[in-house]
């Protein structure tokens, strides 16, 4: 996601309390730049990848206006 236009955050965290849960938290300028990071090249590759990983398709997120916050301009 280091290429990605507009991607602020991207961190990929395991869950303590539940030995099979992954936690994805990504901070974005806009939900455009979100929805344009499946043109990055590679980005549909990777998620091809891990799909077959995964226990079914992943939950949709939160979707929350950043008001401010350390790192955040």
């Amino acid at each position: 996601m280091a290429t990605a236009k507009g991607c602020r955050l991207y961190i990929v965290s395991k869950d303590n309390s539940e030995e099979n849960a992954v936690w994805v938290t990504e901070v974005w300028d806009s939900k455009d730049d979100h929805n344009n990071s499946l043109n990055v090249e590679g980005v549909r590759e990777l998620i091809s990848q891990a799909m077959p990983l995964l226990d079914g398709r992943p939950e949709k997120g939160q979707e929350l206006e950043v008001l401010g916050g350390a790192g955040i301009s």
